[in-house]
């Protein structure tokens, strides 16, 4: 039998049988299409991957985000059965990390019901090696958790999902499309002018050549969750690049091989993100009743939680890796590093006090 068309092969001819496609389109093409997507394929985490990410660097990261969830489940009564959901787990080393320091408290393992949201079917190995003992399920729909409170984290999960782009012209906004030109994959504007009050406030009077990214797919997600903790109770605890208030600039960027790549050249075998909207995701979430305490940097928030006395405490009782740990207490909260980049955003029922959010 012939062998099947590539991903890029297959993009092409939907731009030639159907016209250009919006870069939310591309995007999602080029990231979890069956079988052929770039979350479909090998593992693209560590040195030999695409990216690192902040659970990788220090068990730390991992273990103080335990805390914030054992926290959280004792303000709530210590419910006697909860569901905890990870969207996007990558290896499961995060939730290894949290469940070993959440576990210790008494009657969160018995009340746990673990929840992944994964299509990586490479992570999906390394996700039930490192939690079988947990009996993690996987799902592949937000709506598939037990009736308790609902308590969900997601690191670099939102920066992943799919954007549109629009453009500002002299005669108004206009979709960014993914098209072809001689063949080869290139950016055009569709020519269909959208007016400025069909935009967000915050953009719709920005001077021409401003690029506006709209989240529509993460404030989906993060409008399907809170409608399930309005009911339910619970927590929303989202770790990821981005900025807080919306506005315009083009964030959209592919990686490959630790470095920057062509988002348009390579698609399944690169990694395509952009900067979240939080602004956007919070207003989500207050539609549903939920309350959404003032954005914190990463530094901010493990500094709150208490990183350097964990770091400490790890030094002392591991003197040989002092070096190690001390650069990925760095690496995760120095200004110039991860600690001012990445954001922590929090989403939770009224009357919780979300640990890490006040000094």
């Amino acid at each position: 039998m012939p062998d099947s068309p590539s991903l890029p092969d297959l993009i092409d001819m939907q731009i030639r049988t159907t016209g250009p496609m919006s870069v939310a389109t591309y995007m999602g093409l080029c990231l979890t299409p069956p079988h052929k997507g770039y979350y479909k394929g090998a593992d693209p985490l560590g040195a030999k991957g695409d990216f690192i990410t902040a659970p990788e660097i220090s068990q730390m990261f991992g273990e103080l985000i335990g805390f914030f969830f054992v926290n959280l489940w004792q303000q709530m009564g210590q419910p006697r059965a909860f569901t905890l959901l990870e969207l996007g787990p990558g290896r499961g080393t995060l939730m290894a990390d949290m469940l070993r320091v959440a576990c210790r408290a008494e009657g969160f393992r018995d009340a746990l019901d673990l929840r992944l949201f994964e299509t990586n079917p490479a992570l999906i190995a390394e996700q039930s090696a490192r939690l079988e003992a947990y009996g993690p399920k996987w799902i592949d729909g937000f709506d598939k958790v037990g009736p308790g409170p609902l308590l969900v984290i997601a690191n670099e999960f939102f920066d992943a999902l799919p954007i549109r782009q629009f453009v500002r012209s002299e005669q108004g906004w206009h979709e960014r499309m993914v098209g072809l030109i001689e063949g080869k994959r290139s950016f055009g504007l569709s020519p269909t002018p959208i007016p400025a009050s069909a935009m967000p406030e915050a953009v719709a009077d920005a001077p021409p050549n401003s690029v506006y990214e709209a989240a529509l797919a993460g404030t989906e997600v993060i409008s399907r969750l809170a409608a399930t903790i309005s009911t339910q109770g619970g927590t929303i605890l989202a770790v990821d690049y981005g900025f807080a208030q919306t506005q315009t600039g083009e964030t959209l960027q592919g990686v490959r091989r630790h470095a920057y790549a062509d988002v348009l050249e390579s698609p399944g075998d690169t990694d395509l993100s952009a900067h979240v909207d939080f602004d956007a995701l919070g207003s989500a979430a207050r539609k549903a009743g939920l309350a959404v305490p003032a954005l914190v940097s990463q530094g901010q928030f493990l500094d709150r939680l208490g990183l350097g006395d964990r770091a400490k405490a790890l030094s002392l009782a591991n003197p040989d890796s002092a070096a190690e740990i001390a650069a990925g207490r760095k690496r995760l909260t120095a200004p110039d590093q991860m600690g001012d980049l990445f954001k922590v955003f929090c989403a939770a029922s009224p009357g919780l006090t979300p640990p890490g959010f006040s000094a």
